[in-house]
């Protein structure tokens, strides 16, 4: 279900970043297989990571990786999710009801899925450095496939 969804918005990463967890590495099973095999890294760095370590893992990926999924715990995740978007589009009243913004504000379930364009070099990604494109929950997901 969740691999169709993935698909059908025709998302396919370069790398996969996994925390070494058996639950995320079970959602990393069910998420193959892959049109075209992505680069999968499982981290320790990931479990239950906060913020920082999050920011630090992503800012290490190779600038020629257009795409990376990051498979993870939260709330870490709906944190990062939060800080990319940026304090100043989270604190603008008009962007608050647009979707897929409020959701997002919402939470973060697990089995959800935020896509964002990074416009910068991994290098640089920090708070604000994102724009959302999409936010779908388990439910959302369940719709698409």
């Amino acid at each position: 279900m969740i691999r169709t969804a993935i698909n059908d918005l025709g998302l396919q990463p370069d790398i996969i970043l996994v925390s070494t967890a058996r639950r995320t590495l079970e959602t990393l099973e069910h998420l193959d297989p892959w049109d075209e095999t992505p680069l999968i890294e499982p981290m320790d760095s990931l479990y239950l990571a906060e913020v920082p370590q999050i920011f630090a893992v992503l800012r290490d990926v190779a600038e020629t990786a257009r795409s990376v999924m990051v498979i993870g715990h939260n709330p870490g995740l709906h944190d990062v999710a939060l800080a990319l978007v940026g304090t100043e589009v989270l604190a603008d009243p008009a962007a608050a009801h647009q979707t897929p913004l409020r959701p997002l504000t919402q939470g973060f379930p697990t089995g959800a899925l935020a896509e964002f364009v990074v416009p910068g070099h991994w290098s640089q990604i920090g708070p604000g450095a994102a724009r959302l494109v999409r936010f779908l929950t388990p439910r959302d997901l369940e719709g698409l496939s």
